[in-house]
């Protein structure tokens, strides 16, 4: 084994360094041309750049990466693990960029992983070919730019995560897919409780994509970040934007168990059937920092549809689209507050729900049957401009009990009017 560090310049010493046993690799410039590289057990990788015309990296075990761009056709994957590994130790990534999917599986032989991030930026990437996709809730998920999954129906199967400074996706190149996946196996639906996926620190900078997922398709969804089955973090912060611009893209969506979610920065969808924030799985406690922007026909601001949610805090939310709802609660709730208002332009449209297309209207705050709230403080205004829709809305079944509103109730669309209360209302 050779303990000093072996630089290389071309694909040829690429090679030759990885069979001769080195366990650190340095990369000088630029190189191409090589095939698909796979670093043995413990060997680390640093510097330039590699640039790959199909699979880029394959690790085992203990690997690092480090100061390293790698670049490949969007479609492929540029980071990936050897699967055969029973168990693949702690893979590391510091200070790197690719273009393609990194694309880490508890799967096959390897029972045990680890992923440690401390910058990692996927620039580029189209993952809307992956065939396998989870399935909860009517739809399909599509895999991120960057996916860690444990697919192991074995439940002593583990993957944990600390994620530090993770980026997907640019203007100019949006990711093809979800941006950021987190998954363990079986779905919300109770179909299988098998191999686990933790994290005690998902920490995300700007994540920009765009599923690429044809119109009128109602049974698959991306998320930007995207918490999905079988996925316990302890905390989710968004210190960066987190924008979706395409058809069923939510931009934040969790069906796993989040201790904690912090969204500091902008939280932007522009596709239809897009949701700023929607939860499914179990989350304790939701604070979202800046403003929730929807744009899309049919997309909302928030929704809490299934599972369970503690505590919710907005700084404000506003949609633009046709049948696109302020927020919508179906479950029971602790405390929801809005620092700022709640304001929805348009008025009836389609939207997708649990896989299937429906008309709603464009309603700023939506309490449904089975949404029960201990209090609910908007700080700001309930507003809507559309017409014939209701600013605020508690069905028969929905329940607040704690009601506490700092403006006013505002319907200024012809016909619309300010509220629908056939529930219980302090």
């Amino acid at each position: 084994m050779n303990t000093t560090p072996v630089t290389v310049t071309d694909a040829h010493e690429l090679a030759d360094a990885i069979d001769s046993g080195a366990t650190e690799i340095v990369v000088e410039g630029t190189i191409s041309g090589s095939p698909s590289i796979t670093l043995p057990p413990g060997v680390s990788l640093r510097g330039g750049e590699l640039v790959f015309t199909a699979k880029g990296v394959r690790l085992t075990r203990d690997n690092t990466l480090r100061d390293v761009t790698i670049t490949t056709i969007p479609y492929e994957v540029a980071v990936y693990n050897d699967t055969s590994v029973p168990n693949a130790g702690t893979l590391t990534f510091e200070n790197v960029t690719t273009v393609g999917q990194v694309l880490i599986l508890a799967d096959g032989d390897t029972m045990h992983a680890r992923v440690e991030a401390r910058g990692l930026t996927v620039r580029e990437a189209d993952v809307r070919g992956r065939v396998e996709q989870p399935h909860g809730y009517g739809v399909d998920v599509l895999q991120g730019g960057v996916t860690l999954w444990n697919r192991q129906e074995d439940p002593s199967a583990t993957f944990t995560a600390t994620m530090r400074d993770v980026s997907v996706g640019t203007e100019e190149t949006p990711v093809r897919g979800s941006g950021l996946f987190v998954a363990g196996y079986g779905d919300r639906e109770g179909k299988g409780a098998g191999g686990t996926f933790t994290a005690d620190l998902i920490h995300t900078g700007q994540i920009i994509t765009d599923g690429g997922i044809a119109p009128n398709t109602p049974d698959k969804i991306t998320g930007g970040v995207f918490v999905v089955s079988g996925a316990t973090v302890d905390k989710v912060e968004n210190a960066g934007p987190v924008t979706t611009h395409g058809q069923n893209d939510m931009v934040l969506d969790n069906w796993g168990y989040v201790k904690e979610w912090t969204a500091r920065a902008q939280i932007t969808s522009t596709g239809p059937s897009g949701i700023g924030f929607v939860n499914f799985g179990d989350l304790d406690k939701l604070e979202v920092q800046a403003p929730i922007l929807t744009t899309g026909p049919g997309a909302r601001g928030f929704n809490l549809y299934d599972g369970s949610l503690r505590e919710a805090s907005f700084h404000s939310i506003k949609t633009a689209g046709d049948g696109s709802i302020g927020i919508q609660v179906s479950r029971p709730l602790g405390k929801l507050r809005v620092l700022h208002d709640v304001e929805t332009t348009g008025g009836q449209g389609t939207s997708l729900v649990k896989g299937v297309q429906m008309t709603l209207r464009a309603i700023a705050l939506s309490i449904k049957s089975g949404g029960v709230i201990d209090s609910v403080t908007i700080d700001g205004s309930l507003r809507t401009h559309g017409d014939d829709v209701v600013t605020f809305e508690v069905e028969k079944g929905g329940t607040i009990h704690e009601l506490v509103l700092g403006g006013a109730i505002e319907a200024l669309g012809d016909g619309s009017t300010q509220s629908s209360i056939e529930g219980d209302v302090p």
